[in-house]
């Protein structure tokens, strides 16, 4: 039987990755604030 889970670091940046994160306001919200670190 195949695997389930078909690793592919594209897509998975493409929708959790740091530019995907830019879209919402996690990120904004924390730059405002002024993080030292935004993201791991």
């Amino acid at each position: 039987m195949k695997r389930t889970f078909q690793p592919n670091k594209r897509k998975r940046a493409k929708k959790h990755g740091f530019f995907a994160r830019m879209e919402t306001n996690v990120i904004s919200r924390r730059r405002k604030k002024g993080r030292k670190e935004l993201s791991k």
